[in-house]
């Protein structure tokens, strides 16, 4: 018997193999012959398989005399052969096979496939879907409660000198979240005031009120559409890269690192963040706020029949210092959300490269969730209270 060895394919070479049988009695005698490498042109297997499908066959004997070079090729042509002949329980000889293909062979054969690796669909209920629904929910509200009371003990702790956090990275953290979000707060902005002039002016125009249009924009952008767009802007823009950059850092387990070195991450990392966003959320409510009445003018006094002169006046007569107060402190709550959402996405993120673009994912849904909850919540409080 030639024993072969495991070779690179020729470079300069056209490479052919074949695989033929022949039974005799109940043994097939599978031959393999040729250079079965990876460039090589592969005969079919279906016509083996098919004999040991259509004949009585108790027994397999590959012989590998007129076999030249191979490498993982023929290793997996061989088992794709050894499994289905164990399927239609046909023994296989390897003994005649090469003593380093054998090995390959005991390796794959080691460690079978575990019986419940695959994921199997269960049918549940609708009271089985509501119940693992309901504590789904209540395990993340403890874990947001618990993250919360977190934050509070950090910041409190801060307050006194017993955790601290590097002043370059507040800084860098409102440059990244200031002025780098002005092209896109600016664009969006102009867009949502260009629509609440054009929404507007559709039905006020049918009562020659096009002068209204001025009061519609600068109180809808100040009260509401201003910070609420800006807010949901930050979500997908600054809450999905924090939960990005902490998840990262849980993989690198630098996070581990701080709390070696007796830095709460907390404070270290989620709390320069979260002011970040207070302090810069405000400022970028009424920068769109500017941006949408601007674009609400634009409409107004290129489209229909009314002078800048006489739009800016409806502005300054609509608009008071309670409605840009009320924007303000919207956006500052918006703010600590968006804060929250991502960096707690991120502490809560696994050690896996998926996990981290999960964090993200989950950062963006949670921070709109909680900025349209709040959103409604204020809205009504004010509705109230009568301003």
């Amino acid at each position: 018997m030639k024993t072969s060895k495991f070779l690179p394919p020729a470079i300069n070479s056209a490479p052919s193999c074949a695989i033929s049988a022949i039974r005799q009695a109940k043994t097939l005698q599978i031959s393999l012959s040729g250079d079965w490498v990876l460039d090589a042109q592969l005969p079919a297997l279906e016509p083996i398989l098919a004999q040991i499908e259509t004949q009585v066959i108790e027994k397999i004997v590959v012989s590998t005399a007129a076999l030249g070079r191979w490498d993982s090729m023929l290793v997996t042509e061989l088992i794709k052969l050894i499994d289905y002949a164990e399927q239609k329980q046909v023994a296989v000889d390897k003994t005649s096979l090469p003593a380093s293909i054998q090995g390959l062979l005991a390796l794959v054969a080691a460690v079978p496939e575990r019986v419940d690796a695959h994921r199997e669909q269960t049918q549940r209920s609708w009271s089985q879907a509501l119940a693992v629904s309901t504590g789904k929910a209540i395990q993340h509200g403890k874990e947001m409660l618990i993250f919360v009371g977190e934050m509070m003990i950090s910041t409190f702790a801060t307050l006194r000198g017993q955790a601290h956090f590097r002043r370059q990275d507040l800084w860098l953290y409102i440059q990244e979240c200031g002025p780098s979000a002005l092209p896109i707060v600016t664009l969006i902005s102009l867009l949502v005031g260009l629509i609440l002039a054009f929404v507007g002016a559709v039905q006020l125009s049918l009562f020659g009120a096009q002068i209204y249009i001025a009061n519609l924009v600068s109180l809808g952008m100040t009260r509401e559409m201003g910070g609420l767009m800006t807010a949901i802007i930050m979500s997908g823009r600054t809450g999905a890269a924090y939960a990005a950059q902490i998840g990262t850092m849980h993989v690198n387990s630098e996070i581990d690192a701080l709390k070696t070195m007796n830095l709460d991450p907390m404070a270290f990392l989620v709390l320069p963040r979260m002011l970040a966003l207070i302090i810069i959320m405000p400022l970028l409510c009424l920068y769109a706020d500017l941006m949408g009445i601007i674009g609400g003018g634009f409409v107004t006094v290129n489209f229909f029949d009314v002078s800048l002169t006489e739009y800016l006046d409806r502005t300054a007569h609509a608009v008071k210092m309670k409605d840009f107060i009320i924007g303000f402190v919207k956006c500052s709550v918006f703010g600590i959300l968006i804060a929250l959402s991502g960096c707690m996405r991120g502490m809560q993120c696994g050690r896996s490269a998926s996990a981290v673009g999960d964090a993200g994912t989950s950062a963006v849904v949670t921070a709109i969730v909680f900025i349209v909850v709040a959103d409604s919540v204020m809205t009504i409080i004010c509705n109230r209270l009568g301003i």
